[in-house]
């Protein structure tokens, strides 16, 4: 095959195979513009009211061209943008619950100013919040290389699908996984590394909850893994760092690995011991 039937073989099969995916570098840039316009000082942009309004505006436009690539059908790209504008008012707001609850539980954080421009974690909050009501609608693709962009810039990979309530605390956040079917509840707090995922990645459960439900209130310390969706870990509970669970815990329970000094002999180590409290 030469070069040039090669290339035409190319071009006629991505116009017919591969012709509805939004583009990629349109929606990265969406999902900074609308960050910026929800969180980032108004001070040498808009002197107006009108002038604000008009950017509005403009990124509505961009948003609504970005899901035509992908939906090629205008009405139903004017009710979805509609939509995911009439219900952002409602994630502001969520997202404003998230920042008090870094700038209260985070030592580190000096203002609610820091933590909305310089909190990886926020971001990676705010791009799933936004993308998980765009996954709530019914759209598909998109939501995902949202995320998959905050994730490339955060390293902090939340499926649009998880659910997750207010007050949301992602401390340092690098590493971090929450699987699709993950429920997450008001008042929760994860550090870096945590793993929220599935015991089983066959295709054939795609359609079920594979990911752990977490309760109000659960604070889950750096490296741990909470796998499977019959998993349940009860409210006000604490699991220590690194550690690694499938079974469900009861409300107000501690889980930790226990460290122990043993001087080294001829004798095989223990293995490292769960312990519930």
């Amino acid at each position: 095959m030469t070069d040039q039937s090669f290339i035409q073989q190319l071009f006629f099969k991505n116009r017919k195979s591969f012709n509805h995916f939004p583009d990629k570098e349109v929606a990265e840039n969406f999902t900074d513009e609308l960050f910026d316009l929800l969180f980032t000082s108004y001070a040498g942009k808009y002197d107006t009211e009108e002038k604000l309004a008009a950017h509005y505006a403009t990124i509505k436009n961009t948003f609504a061209a970005l899901l035509f690539e992908l939906i090629k059908d205008e009405q139903q790209v004017q009710q979805h943008t509609y939509q995911l504008f009439y219900e952002l008012p409602e994630i502001y707001e969520a997202l404003l619950l998230d920042a008090q609850a870094v700038l209260e539980f985070d030592p580190a954080a000096l203002s609610i100013e820091e933590v909305l421009v310089a909190y990886p974690g926020f971001y990676a909050i705010a791009v799933y919040r936004i993308a998980h009501q765009l996954h709530v609608q019914g759209i598909k693709m998109l939501p995902r290389l949202l995320g998959e962009y905050a994730h490339s810039k955060t390293g902090i990979d939340i499926h649009p699908g998880a659910q997750i309530g207010k007050s949301f605390f992602i401390d340092h956040g690098t590493g971090i996984v929450i699987g699709e079917t993950t429920v997450i509840g008001n008042d929760v707090k994860l550090y870096q590394g945590v793993t929220l995922g599935a015991l089983n990645v066959a295709k054939a459960n795609a359609t079920t909850k594979r990911h752990p439900t977490i309760q109000d209130g659960v604070v889950i310390y750096s490296g741990a893994t909470i796998l499977g969706g019959a998993t349940v870990i009860g409210r006000n509970s604490i699991i220590g760092g690194n550690v690694w669970l499938t079974y469900s815990v009861p409300s107000h329970s501690i889980v930790y690995n226990k460290s122990e000094i043993k001087v080294r002999d001829n004798n095989p180590l223990p293995e490292a011991l769960n312990f519930v409290i």
